[in-house]
């Protein structure tokens, strides 16, 4: 009987215990957590109140009955994106564009990571450095303004250049074939010397005793980097394309915007992104409706892509998966 009872309190201990534990757990963590808030507060006022809005892309706003008083039209908004036939376009730019910049990035930012690290003079490390840190300080509105004077077609640059040699001027913005190239080394010119600082912090922890039994074992530079930094670095590579993945339908609007306008329709079909379209909505239109349906459209776009290819990555590395 004694044993019974004994073994009831036992459990009822271990069944208050259970309901504290989280308590418990934040009284342990309480730093962390309220290091946290700031960042809980932005998230929940910036993403997660504002997601009524997204009925928007299922009305046709108006502006004197506002968004719940407004006509329900269901998918109209999305009918007309995919019989337009503008849809399918935006989401082709979009994603060819992100692909460049995520997969020549990345490998930009590799390569000089390792050059950093192999470099032996410090203040030449540390000068090289600042200096590929540097143009992502610049903002896109100077970059778009350098961009144009340029490539102005009256007083750019290059075409003076041109006259001087006797030779034909360039009509740039009127020639979409080339700005796929001069967007995508826009971008990397300017974010290029931020990532690689990403990857040079992860080969800063890289044991330095595993490197020298390396050498002492005759492993050249060329067999460091190839079977000791670069698997070193491959975590880092596969939460950083993971996250990038996310992001793949959302284009980068400032460099857009700024190197080549929204409005420019000679350049459309080479340059026009979803959200130049959605600004032109906005904008032009005054077309809410349009641009929030387009906006729903990115983000489930890219949760499914998101979640194949942590689905994938499992499947592969099961231990640097995101969830």
């Amino acid at each position: 009987m004694k044993t019974a009872v004994q073994s009831s309190v036992v459990d009822s201990n271990l069944l208050v215990g259970r309901r504290n534990a989280p308590l418990r757990k934040f009284w342990t963590y309480r730093t962390l957590i309220l290091m946290c808030v700031p960042a809980i507060l932005f998230f929940l006022i910036m993403s997660y109140l504002p997601m009524p809005g997204l009925y928007l892309a299922f009305i046709n706003y108006n502006y004197s009955e506002g968004i719940f008083k407004s006509p329900f039209v269901g998918f109209d908004n999305f009918k007309f994106l995919i019989s337009s036939g503008a849809l399918w376009k935006l989401t082709f730019n979009t994603i060819a564009y992100n692909l460049a910049f995520i997969l020549i990035g990345n490998t930009l930012q590799i390569a000089i990571a390792i050059l950093l690290n192999e470099l032996r003079k410090k203040w030449f490390k540390k000068l090289s450095q600042s200096l590929m840190f540097l143009p992502y300080f610049i903002s896109f509105v100077l970059v778009g303004l350098i961009a144009y004077n340029i490539l102005s077609y009256d007083f750019g640059l290059l075409n003076g250049v041109l006259k001087s040699m006797d030779m034909e001027p360039v009509k740039t913005y009127s020639n979409p074939s080339i700005w796929p190239a001069i967007i995508v080394l826009t971008f990397l010119w300017h974010s290029t010397g931020y990532g690689s600082i990403v990857y040079f912090a992860a080969i800063m922890g890289l044991d330095s005793e595993i490197v020298e039994a390396s050498e002492i074992d005759g492993a050249n530079a060329f067999q460091r980097i190839r079977y000791i930094v670069l698997p070193w670095l491959k975590p880092t590579f596969i939460i950083l394309l993971l996250f990038s993945l996310g992001g793949i339908l959302r284009g980068n609007f400032g460099l857009f915007y700024n190197l080549v306008g929204a409005n420019n329709t000679a350049l459309f079909d080479a340059t026009d992104i979803i959200e130049t379209f959605v600004f032109r909505s906005l904008m032009n239109n005054f077309n809410f409706s349009l641009g929030s349906a387009v906006s729903l459209y990115q983000s489930i776009f890219g949760f499914f892509i998101v979640i194949t290819a942590n689905w994938l990555v499992k499947k592969v590395s099961p231990e640097n998966t995101l969830f």
